[in-house]
């Protein structure tokens, strides 16, 4: 994705950008009133009684500027509650919620239009035909305020909620990896085995990949019997020291730094085009949970179920399937052990005590290793091992036997005595 339409898009998720939007359109139906009262008949303003437009617009200045309080007072408390109890990296996600930026926008749109609308009248601007069309108006703004109150009043008992917050990082995580599915190297070739170490380029910077613009690398080589040969995936942390791709020797300095450039680098992990994040995140949700402060099992193993239905969404493809758009930059595929690892062992080693959790777990690999054997088989089994071993340790004879009844594969008669050796190419 190129870098601008993700700046782009991060932009009209900020909650300031939407409630300028709004504030800008209270301004805008305040002086509209000014623009159609030649166009209303004067005796039709006098009829209708305009001037109680006054005493409306007094009462909801007042109200609304309550209500935004309120709201934003929710907000931060649910904000709060969530990187307290679930894990920091949620708060992203509930920063962004839409139907909370609605309603903070239309509350704070709404005051403005008001205090606008007040300073009007204060001033004569308007006259006994303006005043009219000012009462349309603020009638439509109150309609309007009542439907966005109704659905906030019903946002209000979910947000910051364990179960929605759950939700949230289920559906940003399954967006992100669909796109992977689809374009499973951002539209590059399949970077090979091997890859031509000719000349690093090192970032500038120490910070997160947010996100590689695969086609400014393309447009670089586009002229040239080149290639350009990416070392990581985004969510990979890199220093000026940790090569970030590799590229011809012939390629000019101001190439290089074109190459550089095309990675945006940031101080924390997005969930964009980074699926093993929101992977992360769940598996801090449920570790947390199993903490010994809060004892929740059934939250764990909802998290499992939400793990099951994002890794039941990748597939490996074929060579024939590959939507290749760009041929001179090969890029790293997605790997399913990291996102394994990622998941799993968290959820393994803190409900290792848990039978229930165990039993759970045990059940996802079975059904990952059966929705797609190819890709999950292997990796079930081996992590499923891991994962008798730890409770082994952590059981009594009784529960541990009820485990051993749902593991995918016999564990080995020696358990505990030897640790599993953690596939995947890319640390944490």
């Amino acid at each position: 994705m190129a870098h601008w339409k993700l700046l782009l898009r991060r932009l009209f998720r900020q909650i300031w950008f939407r409630i300028a939007l709004f504030c800008l359109g209270g301004f805008a139906a305040a002086f509209t009133a000014l623009l159609l009262q030649p166009y209303i008949p004067e005796d039709v303003a006098l009829s209708v009684g305009a001037d109680s437009v006054g005493n409306i617009l007094g009462i909801l200045a007042a109200s609304m500027l309550t209500v935004t309080t309120f709201s934003l007072t929710t907000m931060v408390s649910a904000f709060a509650s969530a990187s307290t109890n679930l894990t920091p990296r949620a708060t992203q996600l509930l920063m962004e919620d839409t139907t909370a930026q609605n309603a903070l926008a239309t509350f704070l749109g709404a005051f403005l239009y008001s205090i606008v609308g007040i300073i009007a009248l204060s001033t004569e601007t308007y006259g006994s035909t303006g005043r009219l069309v000012l009462l349309a108006v603020t009638i439509l703004v109150i309609i309007f305020i009542v439907v966005t109150l109704l659905r906030w009043i019903s946002r209000l008992t979910k947000l910051g909620t364990v179960r929605e917050t759950i939700e949230q990082l289920e559906s940003a995580t399954s967006s992100s990896l669909r796109r992977w599915c689809r374009h499973p190297h951002l539209r590059a070739a399949p970077r090979l085995d091997w890859v031509r170490m000719i000349r690093a380029v090192y970032p500038s910077e120490i910070g997160y990949v947010q996100n590689i613009d695969v086609e400014k690398l393309a447009s670089i080589v586009e002229s040239r019997d080149a290639l350009i040969d990416v070392d990581v995936l985004p969510g990979a942390f890199v220093d000026p020291t940790r090569p970030i791709a590799y590229v011809d020797e012939e390629m000019s300095d101001e190439d290089i730094g074109k190459v550089r450039h095309a990675f945006l680098l940031g101080d924390r992990r997005t969930y964009e085009q980074d699926p093993r994040f929101g992977l992360i995140a769940l598996g801090e949700v449920a570790s947390r949970a199993l903490s010994p402060a809060i004892n929740d099992p059934g939250t764990a193993i909802d998290v499992i179920n939400a793990g099951i239905r994002i890794l039941a969404l990748y597939r490996g493809r074929s060579d024939e399937e590959e939507d290749v758009a760009f041929p001179k930059v090969r890029m790293p595929a997605l790997s399913p052990a990291d996102m394994m690892q990622d998941f799993f062992v968290p959820i393994a080693r803190d409900g290792a005590g848990l039978v229930e959790v165990g039993i759970k777990l045990q059940k996802a690999l079975q059904s990952l290793s059966r929705l797609s054997p190819d890709v999950f088989g292997r990796l079930a089994e081996e992590y499923s091992n891991d994962a008798v071993r730890r409770a082994a340790k952590a059981l009594d004879e009784a529960d541990f036997e009820r485990l051993r009844c749902h593991t995918l594969t016999h564990p080995p008669e020696k358990i505990g005595q030897k640790s599993v050796a953690y596939p995947g190419s890319q640390a944490r």
